[in-house]
């Protein structure tokens, strides 16, 4: 019985240290996102002052469908 125990807390160990590094990929990634966002409404903010693309000024608020990642510490280990 002790010997199976040894062996879950283990594994239980990997998977923390496995999300640990997940959830902070996915920070990276979070961030890497809202900057090209960024970067994106700007150059369309550009382009819609010269009076070209008024059209393309429907880009989605994508912080609406990353609230998974916008608060990573909330879940609990």
């Amino acid at each position: 019985m002790e010997r199976l125990n040894s062996k879950l807390y283990l594994q239980n160990c990997y998977i923390m240290k496995e999300n640990e590094r997940l959830r902070k990929k996915a920070q990276l990634l979070n961030q890497e996102n809202q900057a090209l966002l960024s970067e994106l409404k700007q150059k369309l903010s550009k382009t819609n002052s010269k009076g070209n693309a008024a059209a393309n000024n429907n880009i989605p608020d994508l912080n609406l469908s990353s609230s998974s990642t916008q608060n990573p510490s909330s879940s609990s280990n």
